[in-house]
């Protein structure tokens, strides 16, 4: 087989006349398929109703403890909810504070609690005349966005398979009093669905810090996200692995239930050293009186414990394993061989991270687009929005059916070969 740089001028016209033809049968058909955002699909959701029903208006709606999730108090989170996200971010229960339903929204508060009132005393980093934020990519899009919003500068630090580019971070972190932290999504990485390595993890501990407020936003929002049983990725603790260093205070850890229970409704958590925890408290206590206790219960009583909440994820893995698999496969045999394109095969997560020929994304989701398929935009995984090769592709299979997600994928390596033919031909020319 030949890949598509091997091809003639008239090869490739041949052959761009043919995706042509194709692309117009299929676009007339108005596809309709979203795989933008890692939406849990229909039958994810329903997996969780029974939730919905722990609760009514003759339970018990006290905690363990004996208090009223009823009424005022636990503005932390009740026990038996710190205890249960404790367990699933591999901390103990006194790091633990419970939010609302969206850990995004911890992160935000948490940057700008850095802004207007510094680190644990520090100089507020609004006062400051740089403030900078190290960003392994591809990565998380709202995490860029939360930085940008605060014209804090932010800093490509590559991704490979076992982590960021520790050389680098070792660098801007022990010699740049300006950077402040680095935004990790360290286990089934969002988009790559790589997991840190226990290497890159000792070496992020073992920071030494130019600047005394620099934190490590480690967002391990896929920690028991497995796609299968018997392939399961797994991370050393980095609050433990900065205790043994001598940075305890260095590492902030979030995490939460929205792909868990309902991404509208669940429980999210940040759990760090005692010392964060306590300045962390000064302000809390006056932003808010609680968040929803007797949403936290509902999920403890569902939930129940661990071998209960591993069974409740492995029906996730059981429902979302066809549709990853329905795309690698259809990347493979419609892609594999023609060196247009490379691709990530994790084991957890929401995400498949498509890399194609360099200067090709920005139009294959455009093609995608006039097919009918949404997808997040390219660029996206890069700070700014701006991916300096034009070339990756975030693909969120959870939503669709695995029936949809094979017709899309199809859809999608049909858009890769156009966009790559018209690369090559364009290359040509010039």
């Amino acid at each position: 087989m030949k890949t598509y740089m091997e091809c003639s001028r008239d090869e490739l016209l041949s052959l761009k006349a043919s995706l042509e033809e194709q692309f117009c049968t299929e676009e007339a058909k108005g596809h309709s398929f979203n795989m933008a955002r890692g939406k849990p699909g229909a039958s994810q959701l329903a997996i969780s109703m029974p939730m919905m029903d722990v609760i009514n208006g003759d339970s018990d709606m006290n905690t363990l403890l004996g208090n009223d999730t009823r009424n005022y108090g636990d503005w932390d989170g009740i026990g038996e909810c710190r205890r249960m996200m404790a367990a699933v971010l591999d901390v103990k229960k006194d790091n633990v504070i419970i939010c609302g339903n969206s850990s995004l929204n911890i992160m935000y508060d948490t940057v700008v609690r850095s802004m207007v009132k510094g680190v644990n005393g520090s100089t507020p980093w609004c006062r400051l005349d740089k403030v900078k934020f190290l960003c392994p990519v591809p990565g998380y899009d709202r995490h860029f966005k939360i930085t940008e919003l605060f014209d804090i500068e932010m800093i490509n630090i590559p991704l490979g398979e076992d982590g960021p580019d520790m050389d680098m971070v070792e660098q801007y972190v022990n010699h740049d009093e300006a950077v402040k932290g680095i935004w990790c999504v360290p286990k089934y990485s969002n988009p790559t669905g790589i997991t840190y390595s226990d290497e890159t993890v000792r070496r992020f501990a073992n920071l030494k810090p130019k600047a005394e407020d620099f934190r490590i936003f480690w967002d391990n929002a896929y920690c028991i996200h497995h796609l299968y049983d018997d392939k399961q990725d797994e991370i050393l603790n980095i609050l433990e692995e900065c205790e043994k260093a001598g940075n305890p205070d260095m590492v902030y850890v979030f995490g939460s239930t929205s792909k868990v229970s309902f991404p509208g409704s669940g429980v999210s958590a940040i759990a760090t050293s005692l010392a964060n925890m306590d300045y962390i408290k000064k302000f809390m206590t006056t932003q808010i009186i609680g968040h929803d206790k007797i949403n936290q219960l509902r999920h403890v009583r569902f939930l129940r414990d661990m071998d209960s909440l591993k069974a409740h994820m492995g029906k996730h893995a059981a429902l979302l394993r066809p549709k990853f698999e329905a795309v690698l496969n259809t990347l493979e045999s419609e892609l594999g061989g023609l060196g247009i394109g490379t691709w990530t095969n994790p084991r957890g997560g929401y995400f498949i991270s498509f890399e194609s020929m360099p200067g090709c994304a920005k139009a294959i989701v455009e093609k995608c687009g006039q097919l009918g398929m949404v997808l997040t935009e390219a660029g996206a995984t890069y700070p700014y929005g701006k991916d300096p090769q034009d070339s990756n592709i975030r693909i969120a299979p959870s939503f669709p059916t695995p029936e949809e997600m094979k017709e899309a994928a199809k859809l999608f390596t049909l858009c890769v070969k156009l966009a790559s033919v018209e690369k090559l031909l364009a290359d040509m020319d010039a």
